[in-house]
C-alpha cells in the first residue's frame, strides 16, 4: 500500500472521530409531521451520505416501517419523540439486517418501553445506547488502524509495486468486510435463537388470551339468550 493511500485511508479512520450522531437533545420536544421528519434527519444525518443526492429518509420508507410494524403509527400524522428515537435506530440497523429481522428486535422493544409502560422510555433507552456507543469510538477507529497495518504488511512477496499495493488494499477490505460478517453472524443468531423464540411465545400468549375471552363472550352471550327465552315463556 503506497503511502498516498495509506495517508487517505488514515484520515478517514480518524475522521469516524468526527462522524455527526443525533445526540438525544437534538430531538425536538414537539411532534413533527412527516415532512418536519424527513427535513430533520437529513439536516442531522448529512454527513453519513454517501452521496450528495442520496435521500436518508423518505416519506415511503417511513410508510413502509409503519406497514411492517417496525414503527407505531402516527398519531393524527404527527410523530413523536419516540417515533424519532426508533427512526434513528432504524436508520443505522437497515445497512446490516433484513426488514424481519429488525422487526424481531423492535417488536419487544416498543411492546414493552414504547408509550410510557414502565418507568424506562425510548429516551432513556436511546440515551444509554449513545453514551456506550460514543465511548467506543476510539477503541474501532485504533482497531482499524490495526487492521490496516495487518493488511499493509501481507503480499510483501509480490515484487511489482503496483500490484503489491493493489493487493493491500484489497486485503484491507477483505478484513473490514469479514469483521462485519462475523459480526453480523452473532447478531443473527442472537435473533434466531432468543428474540425470535421469545417474540413467537409473547405472541401466542396473545392469542390464546384473545381466544379465551372471545370463548368468555360467547358464553356469556349464549346464557343472555337462554335468559331472554325463558322470560318470553313465562310471558
Amino acid at each position: 500500500m503506497d503511502i498516498s493511500k495509506e495517508e487517505y485511508i488514515s484520515s478517514l479512520i480518524n475522521d469516524l472521530k468526527n462522524v455527526k450522531y443525533i445526540m438525544p437533545d437534538d430531538i425536538p420536544n414537539i411532534d413533527l409531521y412527516m415532512d418536519q421528519v424527513t427535513t430533520f434527519m437529513d439536516k442531522h444525518l448529512k454527513s453519513s451520505k454517501r452521496y450528495s443526492e442520496d435521500k436518508l429518509l423518505t416519506k415511503t420508507m417511513i410508510n413502509n416501517y409503519t406497514k411492517n410494524e417496525l414503527l407505531p403509527p402516527p398519531d393524527r400524522k404527527k410523530y413523536t419523540k419516540e417515533h424519532m428515537f426508533l427512526l434513528i435506530f432504524i436508520y443505522y440497523f437497515k445497512n446490516i439486517l433484513s426488514i424481519s429481522d429488525i422487526q424481531s428486535i423492535f417488536n419487544p422493544l416498543t411492546e414493552r418501553f414504547y408509550g410510557g409502560k414502565t418507568d424506562i422510555g425510548l429516551e432513556e433507552i436511546y440515551s444509554e445506547i449513545f453514551k456506550i456507543e460514543k465511548e467506543q469510538t476510539d477503541a474501532l477507529t485504533k482497531d482499524m488502524i490495526r487492521k490496516m497495518t495487518k493488511a499493509k504488511e501481507s503480499f510483501e512477496f509480490v515484487k511489482k509495486k503496483d500490484e503489491r499495493d493493489f493487493l493491500s488494499m484489497f486485503a484491507f477490505i477483505c478484513i473490514l468486510c469479514f469483521d462485519v460478517y462475523m459480526r453480523k453472524h452473532v447478531i443473527e443468531q442472537i435473533i434466531d435463537h432468543s428474540l425470535k423464540p421469545d417474540m413467537e411465545a409473547r405472541a401466542k400468549e396473545r392469542s390464546d388470551a384473545g381466544k379465551e375471552s372471545s370463548k368468555n363472550n360467547d358464553k356469556k352471550t349464549d346464557n343472555n339468550k337462554g335468559t331472554g327465552n325463558g322470560k318470553n315463556e313465562k310471558k
